[in-house]
């Protein structure tokens, strides 16, 4: 049998993995959040942002992402995304806002 680091959706361990994967603006976002405990709206929002990105609500456990695991489906996200390190901040800052709004007052927005 095989080990997986597959969870049901993007778990925050996997955040210091991605540092690498793009330029300084990237590296520097990565950093932020990094630094920050479990369940920070930082780490909610950047949550988000990769759940988003990756696409984790259609993950199911006999998918081929599911096998790779999150840490190698994160990465694969990250280093395909066809913007550059600011088109993955302004995501980071508009899931950000959708963190925020929703502690404020329980608005859902659209994934």
């Amino acid at each position: 049998m095989y080990q997986t680091d597959t969870e049901m959706l993007f778990p925050t361990r996997v955040i210091p993995a991605l540092r690498a994967l793009r330029g300084p603006a990237w590296k520097q976002l990565v950093d932020k959040v990094a630094a920050v405990p479990d369940g920070h709206e930082a780490t909610l929002a950047f949550g988000l942002m990769m759940i988003r990105l990756n696409g984790c609500l259609t993950c199911h456990s006999d998918s081929y992402r599911a096998m790779r695991g999150c840490t190698a489906c994160a990465q694969q996200a990250v280093q395909r995304f066809k913007e550059g390190d600011e088109g993955l901040v302004k995501l980071y800052h508009k899931a950000s806002r959708d963190v925020n709004l929703y502690l404020e007052d329980g608005t859902l927005v659209e994934m």
